[in-house]
Parts: C-alpha cells; sequence; structure tokens
C-alpha cells in the first residue's frame, strides 16, 4: 500500500550540508544500485518478498546527505546518525548501503553491521545475505559464511559483529553500519570502530536507530544520547562539524502521542510503509513512555524533567538589552567538567533572560581542558562597563578569588550558593511559575534552553530544586542555575539592590 501523499524530506533535526557537496553526492548512485540489486527480504506493507526495493524520494534525499562529497573528491562525512521510530525501512536502508559498500567500496574494504547483540548485528548482516541470494549477479561474486560475506575479486569483506563478543582490535573499517545504536550497553565497540577507521581514505560510520533511554549501563550518557545532543549542537550552528551528520525525525516532546499528525512527524514511512492502523491499535495496549520511545522516536528518562514540554520555547522574543535597562547577572561557575555561565537578567515588570556568554567542554577538547577564570573576570568587568548592572550573583564554590576581583574592582558582587536547598527551593519554584504563567520572555539561545531541559527535579523533606539527571551526567544544566540565580535576585524587590559582601 503506497500512500497518494507524498512525503517530504523534512527530519525535526538536520545537520546543514552544503548545496555544492550535494551537487557531487553519491547518494543517487547509492540509491540506483539499492532498487537495482536489493530486494524486499519478508512480506511487509511496503511490498511482497522478491520484489525490488523501491526507495521513496525521502529516502533518496537521505540518501543524497548522508554521501555528500566534498571539493576533493571525498565523503564529506565520517560519522553519521540516522533516528526515526520503529518500522520505517531502517533495516532495508541498512543492508543497502552495506551491500553497496561491499561492492562499489574501494578494494580491500572492510564492511561491518554492529550492534548490541549478535541476533540484533544480523538483521541487517542476514537481510543482507538474501539480497544476495536473490540476485544471481551479486551471488556469483561472493563466497558467503555464516557471519562473513567475502568478494574474492577485490578482497572486500562483509562482517557482523556485536558488543557482547569483543575482540575487535586490529579491523580497519570502510564502512560500518550500527543498528540500533541506542540500545549498546557502553561505548567500546563504537570507540573501537570508529579509531579503527583511521587509515582508511574516506570511511564512514552510520548509527541507525530509534531513541532510547539516555543513560547506559555505565549511568554515563549512552553513546546514541550523545551524538543525538552533538547532532543538536551542530544542526543549531553552536558546533561547526562538516564530518558529522544527523538526520532525526521524531514528535515533539509536548505532542499529544495519541494523534496522527503526532505519528507522522516522527514516521517519515507513515502510512506508507507503516500502517495507521497498527499504531491505533498498539497506542491503546502500550505504556505511553515505550509508545513515545519506540513510535513518537523521543528520548525517555527516569527521571522528571523540570520545565512542563513546550513551555520554554514559546517565550523567546527577538530583543536587544539596551545600556540603561538595569540588569542583574547570574553566575554559575565550574572548574573543569561543567560549564560556566553568565546569564542577564532584566530588572522590568516581565523579565528578560538571556545569555551574557558560556564555557562548555566540547567532545573535541582534551582531558585537561580548564575554564579560564581570568576570561570570565574580563567579560564580566566588560559587560558592566557597557550595561547597568545592579548586581552580579554569584555562586562562589571554587570561585572566591574571581569574586574578590570583581569586588575590588568596585562592581556589586553578592554570594548566592546554589547548593543551599533554602534559597534553591524558592528561587527554582519563583522562575518555573513564572515560566509557566508567561511572565518572563528569553533570547532563544540554544545552549540555554539545551541546559533547561537537561534538569530534572529533586524532591525531598527541603522541596524541590533541580539537579542533574546523576552526579556523573554529561549534560549540563549550569545555565539553568545561572538563569534561577539572575531571576532570582532580579525579582527580589524594586529598590536598589545593596551589595552584599562577603567574608573570606
Amino acid at each position: 500500500m503506497q500512500n497518494n501523499k507524498v512525503r517530504t524530506f523534512n527530519p525535526a533535526w538536520l545537520t546543514p550540508v552544503d548545496p555544492e557537496n550535494l551537487e557531487r553526492s553519491r547518494g543517487l548512485l547509492a540509491a540506483d544500485f539499492i532498487e537495482t540489486f536489493c530486494t524486499q527480504t519478508k512480506e511487509t506493507i511496503a511490498g511482497r518478498a522478491g520484489e525490488p526495493i523501491v526507495l521513496r524520494d525521502w529516502q533518496k534525499d537521505l540518501l543524497n546527505h548522508l554521501f555528500a562529497v566534498g571539493p576533493n573528491g571525498r565523503l564529506i562525512h565520517r560519522t553519521a546518525l540516522i533516528g526515526m521510530a520503529r518500522k520505517n525501512g531502517k533495516s532495508a536502508i541498512g543492508s543497502g548501503i552495506a551491500l553497496w559498500s561491499l561492492f562499489m567500496g574501494p578494494d580491500g574494504g572492510e564492511v561491518y553491521s554492529c550492534a548490541a547483540d549478535k541476533d540484533q548485528a544480523r538483521i541487517v548482516f542476514g537481510d543482507a545475505k538474501k539480497m544476495i541470494e536473490a540476485e544471481p549477479e551479486l551471488f556469483e561474486l561472493v563466497k558467503p559464511y555464516k557471519d562473513a560475506i567475502e568478494v574474492p575479486s577485490t578482497g572486500s569483506v562483509y562482517r557482523v559483529l556485536s558488543s557482547e563478543a569483543f575482540t575487535k582490535e586490529g579491523l580497519s573499517p570502510t564502512t560500518v553500519i550500527f543498528d540500533e545504536l541506542h540500545a549498546s550497553p557502553n561505548r567500546e565497540l563504537y570507540d573501537v570502530m570508529q579509531l579503527g577507521m583511521g587509515a582508511r581514505r574516506e570511511p564512514i560510520l552510520i548509527g541507525i536507530t530509534t531513541a532510547g533511554v539516555r543513560s547506559d549501563s555505565t549511568g554515563q550518557d549512552s553513546i546514541a544520547y550523545s551524538l543525538y545532543q552533538y547532532g543538536q549542537k551542530v544542526a543549531r550552528g553552536e558546533v561547526e562539524d562538516p564530518t558529522f551528520f544527523m538526520a532525526w525525525w521524531e514528535a515533539q516532546n509536548e505532542s499529544d502521542h495519541r494523534l496522527p499528525e503526532t505519528w507522522e512527524l516522527a514516521n517519515p514511512g507513515y502510512a506508507d510503509l507503516n500502517d495507521p492502523a497498527d499504531f491505533e491499535a498498539m497506542v491503546k495496549k502500550t505504556p505511553e513512555a515505550e509508545f513515545r520511545t519506540k513510535r513518537c522516536n523521543q528520548w525517555v528518562s527516569s527521571q522528571t524533567a523540570w520545565l512542563p514540554n513546550g513551555t520554554w520555547e514559546p517565550l523567546a522574543v527577538d530583543r536587544e538589552v539596551g545600556p540603561d535597562v538595569p540588569v542583574v547577572l547570574g553566575f554559575d561557575g565550574s572548574f573543569s567538567g561543567d560549564a560556566s555561565v553568565i546569564v542577564g537578567v532584566t530588572v522590568e515588570e516581565v523579565p528578560h533572560v538571556f545569555l551574557v556568554k558560556a564555557w562548555e567542554k566540547q567532545p573535541t577538547d582534551l582531558e585537561d581542558w580548564r575554564v579560564d577564570s581570568l576570561e570570565v573576570e574580563d567579560t564580566i568587568i566588560d559587560f558592566c562597563s557597557k550595561h547597568n548592572v545592579r548586581e552580579i550573583a554569584c555562586d562562589p564554590f571554587r570561585w572566591q578569588r574571581t569574586m574578590q576581583v570583581l569586588d575590588n574592582a568596585g562592581l556589586p558582587v553578592v554570594e548566592w550558593p546554589s547548593s543551599s536547598a533554602s534559597r534553591m527551593v524558592p528561587a527554582c519554584a519563583k522562575f518555573y511559575d513564572a515560566v509557566v504563567e508567561k511572565k518572563l520572555t528569553h533570547d532563544g539561545n540554544p545552549l540555554l534552553a539545551r541546559h533547561l531541559l537537561n534538569a530534572v527535579v529533586k524532591t525531598d523533606r527541603l522541596g524541590p530544586r533541580i539537579v542533574k539527571e546523576h552526579r556523573a551526567s554529561p549534560r549540563k544544566i549550569d545555565a539553568a542555575v545561572a538563569s534561577i540565580i539572575g531571576f532570582d535576585r532580579a525579582t527580589v524587590s524594586e529598590e536598589p539592590v545593596i551589595p552584599q559582601f562577603f567574608s573570606f
């Protein structure tokens, strides 16, 4: 059943690709190979077993973006993450890419299907093997084995690997298809495969997955969620990395998971490669978190997000804060692992929250990365020289020297320890109420939005307040804390702020 509605290529998150690189792309060559040599391996809504695979326009666009080529004639992307809900033809696409890479890639190529366990890894590999067996022109070129397919004329090989059988050092992959990357128990196999590609001329590692839980068995962010967050940074322009590609379909968090329009957002093959009746049946008997993960492609957490879905984004306005507008600065600093963030909050009837500057460790930074405290001090002093800053509210942990420098410069710096529950509980409640009741605006900064999204609620006898999902989590919330600090001090009173000096 092919739906008459034409599906456009419109993932929720798409990293930018230069149009000239798309013009040189090998994606249409891959699409032509798949449609010529690859067949349906089982009967589905998309077609009968044995019928040729017919790629949809959005699938061809995906391949075109994925295999974009630079001016030097090489593939632009070395790492890719493709995310969509279940039953959208992920395995067929993965199998087709693997076979195209095996037969049309460089001599001596090494193609791998990887997954958390061998049964999962064999899904893509098994489909590819069936496609070869169904196509005499391909079958006569290969020597098939249980977990490998060899092309003797080129010396290329296609193997299946899994996280549970870890003896992968010494491999030199040209193409890696990592199926259901979200289920990987840790990042060990992924890192070995990525590092193994170093000697290849134009390798590519492609993670094809649905969403899942954010943390892996180590308690850290899963490799899939880490790549997802990195892809968001690239898509938003926070990080420039043309070697990384992400196309991710998902429903908005605030969407009603019971509605067809929500299902369409996460399923580019909705009513074409999958059946709406199946969604209607499953939504009635599947737990909401499970349905949102598998059918709406949304990440889930074992803890409760702080701000309600869809409340922060609509408050964004395009505004330049003038030099005469009274402002309070909130500062939450770190020494190494976390971020250091300065947030401004205007002292007005409807306060405006805006990011002044943030320092955040990036994946490419060295292990000994540290925040430059002198740069932080210079940024605050420079901002104060150009704006009407009534107060600088700082979390003093490890930043007493900087606070002393600001005090010596005659600036109105005060202590605001975020570790104090007696301060954080009412301050969090005040900020929360202002967001929900639309009594503040903000600048729409993506880092600020990301840190607020990362914040979860801790509730104990002292009351509810924001924390990281777990102590070792790499998901930063420092901009959220700085916003709460600044908002709390900007809304204490309309009277002039009297600096609350501190002792050392």
